[in-house]
């Protein structure tokens, strides 16, 4: 087995354009699959363009105190690259980070990534039949590319007044600074969501104060996370259909949330008693347990899992703040009901571009148009993988792909399974061009619409990242995600048209 230090990467040569068959964007888990896929059946004609150093993705960057995954490890895994060896039910970030090194180095996939490869821009060409893209490595011409750039890449920075002015430390806690001690400081963090919940009780007892600045409250259930024992992980070595079950069971379990979530609301009643009776046991304080409790139903907004998170904001040192935040000064934040707080270090956890994918930005089409200006009224898309407009361009995690319920690998394999489908599609037909229709897209885009009907995140009274500015809904999958797979399991053919190779240099016509 080749080491991670050993691992040889591609750098192509100063001022040259490499040519190659595949260009995927990205190296978590959407773009390892991919590069995956194409390995298994013997295809080594790809590169993976990373921007960092490193594989890995969001387990990559988001090294934050308490970073963890709120699905089983078992579930949050590769199908094909099962682990017998999790620590815990559910996996820390250091672990997952460790797991998706392993799989890029047991799969061979190392030799395919450029690291430091910034996509800058990538441009379709219609007279060469590539795309173009430029890299802070270097430029490539591919025949296809591959964005698996994913929703959780780039973090969001909130609009507050003299943010730029505060003297102290700023940090995202998707960027967070490791070399920086929070020691004796009097820490604010703004934001109450996924990184916030596992941000705050893992500081909390180190620093002088925390204060927790709260939009909106979240839904906290029970984290159910153990120790795995050593007898389990020696049973799933020996047995692996014994784990596959396991995780089987945990997909079946989580599945049945998308009842409540988009079926039928009033089967979303237990798990909202759960959640109010976990808020009663650890806050007993009424007037903070009343500021905690949110007035939407559970499921519009993202539900939490955390064992220690209103333990840490009930704390001696802990403040919730609801009033929202004016601005900030150089040395403090004052909040809308005119209190100022002295603050030494400000951690923003105001997560990601969800609707509003940077890299569609860099993305340019047949009319030069990016795809950004061509998502202006919310993202479109057939399957959620392909845009009319834009030939050999697939995308992964991209829109409609999300999920608040499972596991996002299974979604990611199963559009993984649909892209490796088009790409045999054109080798089997000679197909230089491959462009889903503008008609195919439409109706794709009606049957999420159709799907959304009655769902939780449409009519559950809150706002969310799950929905555009426009309040539909561009971000989730909306139905259950063995569906999903159904709807992926093989290429539409119907709905795309082919260029053979052979065919002259000219616009194919993509139905309106």
């Amino acid at each position: 087995m080749t080491s991670t230090l050993e691992s040889p990467t591609i750098s192509p040569r100063e001022g040259a354009v490499r040519e190659v068959g595949v260009a995927i964007i990205g190296s978590g888990f959407a773009g390892l699959c991919m590069a995956i896929a194409l390995k298994r059946r013997g295809e080594t004609d790809f590169v993976l363009l990373e921007r960092a150093q490193d594989v890995g993705g969001t387990w990559r960057d988001n090294t934050y105190p308490g970073a963890a995954c709120d699905v089983q490890s078992n579930l949050y895994s590769f199908s094909f690259a099962p682990n017998p060896d999790w620590g815990r039910s559910y996996s820390e970030q250091p672990e997952i980070q460790a797991y998706l090194q392993r799989v890029a180095t047991d799969f061979d996939v190392r030799r395919h990534c450029v690291f430091g490869a910034e996509v800058t821009g990538a441009r379709w060409d219609d007279v060469a039949r590539r795309w173009l893209v430029s890299t802070a490595a270097g430029d490539f011409r591919a025949r296809v590319l591959v964005s698996a750039a994913g929703a959780l890449a780039d973090p969001t920075y909130p609009d507050i007044p003299g943010l730029d002015t505060f003297a102290g430390t700023v940090m995202h806690s998707a960027r967070w600074d490791a070399s920086h001690d929070l020691a004796g400081e009097k820490v604010a963090v703004i934001g109450t969501g996924a990184s916030a919940i596992q941000v705050v009780p893992a500081i909390q007892p180190v620093v002088d104060s925390i204060t927790v600045y709260q939009r909106t409250p979240a839904w906290v259930v029970p984290r159910t996370d153990h120790p795995v024992k050593p007898l389990m992980r020696r049973l799933y070595r020996r047995v692996p259909g014994f784990q596959k079950a396991v995780r089987g069971g945990l997909y079946l379990f989580r599945e049945f949330l998308v009842i409540g979530l988009a079926k039928r609301r009033r089967f979303l009643k237990p798990v909202g008693k759960l959640a109010k009776a976990h808020l009663e046991r650890q806050v007993r304080d009424p007037k903070l347990r009343a500021a905690l409790t949110p007035d939407y139903t559970i499921g519009c907004k993202r539900i939490l899992i955390s064992n220690d998170y209103f333990p840490a904001v009930s704390a001696p040192n802990a403040e919730l703040v609801t009033a929202g935040i004016a601005e900030v000064r150089p040395h403090s934040v004052v909040s809308r009901d005119g209190v100022e707080r002295p603050t030494d270090t400000i951690v923003l956890a105001t997560g990601f571009h969800v609707t509003d994918l940077p890299i569609a930005e860099r993305i340019r089409g047949r009319d030069g148009r990016s795809l950004a200006e061509v998502w202006a009224d919310g993202m479109v898309s057939n399957r959620s993988a392909t845009v009319a407009g834009f030939p050999n361009l697939f995308l992964l995690v991209g829109p409609n792909v999300g999920v608040g319920h499972t596991s996002m690998v299974y979604m990611i394999e199963s559009q993984v399974n649909y892209v490796d489908d088009a790409l045999r599609t054109m080798d089997a037909e000679a197909l230089e061009v491959l462009e889903t229709t503008r008609e195919a897209q439409e109706a794709y885009r009606a049957l999420i619409a159709e799907k959304s009907k009655g769902t939780v995140w449409l009519g559950g009274g809150c706002a969310s990242w799950y929905l555009d500015e426009h309040g539909h809904n561009t971000t989730l999958w909306p139905d259950f995600t063995f569906r999903f797979r159904k709807l992926t399991k093989k290429l539409d053919r119907e709905n795309y048209v082919g260029v053979p190779a052979s065919a002259p240099v000219s616009t194919p016509e993509v139905a309106a």
